[in-house]
């Protein structure tokens, strides 16, 4: 149940707003930043509802944080922003504990908000390994990845959406989802992407430029300069009906959809088991968190 909390507010003359029966909601504005650097973590901060825990990994890991958010979920006006920075010659993997819960926005209420900007210096290895996100009906999300590096610099990252939970029988009918990537190398703007639904999110969806029946959606990038010779193995990964991929600007880019989540989710384990081996050298297994 949604936790309320009274306020009283001082512009207003007469009975205080707890006698008028004004509620507003509780909400929250998380941040979390990290700074992986060839020595180990250089700097960390942490403001609730994010936090940031670190696992014992195999010998052969990069360094890992799991970044979680205590809130159990978010809902309207609720913003959380991660910022993760890999220093020159670094490297560093973040995920998420668990899959995030996007809950229904109230009339009125703002949009929920999670940005991520991801900095890799030269020489730098970074990993965004999100787990999905589930959006329940009526939810408003707006959601942003920004991604500059530095040079030589390499990052594989995956964003994995969800349209309801199909095991509980619920949909995401209505709503909002704007999901937006900016990928720059050396200050210049080398891939930009959006995906906006709005309003009647099923009809939308269901257009033949849409999603037909799928039911989850993933999104894989590797950005490195010799992405284009990975091309051959992505479309392997992403094979069609069920996703397709490309390579521009040193960008290799995976799509997976499914009517399936499940299944969905199988697929990008298996997708970024291979990529992570194959472009940065990191073993096939993912972080625990997505298997435990």
């Amino acid at each position: 149940m949604m936790k309320q909390m009274t306020y009283p507010d001082d512009r207003t003359a007469g009975p205080s707003p707890v006698a008028k029966g004004v509620v507003r909601h509780q909400r929250v504005d998380g941040h979390g930043r990290i700074v992986f650097s060839r020595f180990g973590i250089s700097d960390l901060y942490q403001r609730a509802p994010c936090r940031l825990l670190f696992p014992d990994g195999e010998k052969e890991d990069f360094p890992l944080a799991v970044l979680l958010t205590t809130s159990g979920g978010l809902t309207g006006g609720d913003r959380i922003c991660f910022d993760m920075r890999v220093a020159e010659g670094a490297r560093g993997t973040v995920t998420t504990q668990a899959a995030e819960k996007l809950y229904r926005v109230l009339p009125g209420d703002p949009d929920i908000r999670i940005d991520t900007r991801i900095e890799v210096a030269h020489g730098g290895i970074a990993e965004w390994l999100a787990q999905e996100a589930i959006l329940f009906d009526r939810s408003r999300l707006r959601r942003t990845v920004d991604v500059d590096l530095m040079g030589d610099a390499r990052m594989l990252g995956v964003e994995l959406t969800m349209f309801g939970r199909d095991a509980m029988g619920e949909r995401f009918a209505t709503g909002l989802l704007h999901d937006g990537w900016r990928v720059r190398r050396d200050g210049r703007l080398i891939w930009a992407d959006a995906l906006h639904l709005d309003g009647d999110c099923t009809t939308q969806a269901a257009l033949p430029f849409g999603f037909g029946e799928a039911r989850a959606i993933a999104t894989l990038i590797y950005a490195g300069p010799d992405a284009a010779t990975h091309i051959e193995l992505a479309r392997t990964l992403a094979p069609a009906p069920h996703g397709g991929a490309t390579c521009i600007n040193d960008i290799l880019i995976l799509r997976l959809i499914n009517s399936d989540a499940m299944a969905l989710r199988a697929a990008a384990v298996h997708a970024l088991s291979a990529l992570r081996a194959a472009t940065i050298g990191a073993p096939t297994r993912l972080p625990a968190v997505w298997t435990c």
